[in-house]
């Protein structure tokens, strides 16, 4: 294969509706794998070991283990919610009118 055999596509801006989720779907998804990562760097940041976690949070070490490889399909996005706010972060959701939309 040769480079001028590749074809580039540019990215949406979301990952999952690149992959073919629906709007919706995608926007979850998406907003999901940010607060994950948010509270990983939240966790490395202070060094907490998973078991410290696990306290601080309310809830298994086993949890502690997904979310922080990533297992996003385990975590509903009201617990990543309440676990990025027993991290210590304020989130916030923003609702903007899509400039598609009638």
């Amino acid at each position: 294969m040769t480079s001028s055999d590749l074809t580039i596509t540019e990215s949406s801006g979301n990952v999952f509706a690149d992959l073919g989720f629906n709007d919706a779907e995608a926007t979850i998804l998406a907003m999901r794998a940010q607060l994950m990562c948010d509270i990983a760097k939240q966790i490395d940041k202070h060094q907490w070991t998973q078991s410290e976690v696990a306290k601080r949070f309310g809830v298994s070490q086993a949890s502690v283990s997904d979310l922080l490889r990533g297992k996003f399909d385990k975590f509903s996005l009201d617990t990543l919610i309440q676990l990025a706010t027993r991290a210590g972060h304020s989130v916030r959701i923003k609702v903007a009118k899509n400039a598609e939309t009638i």
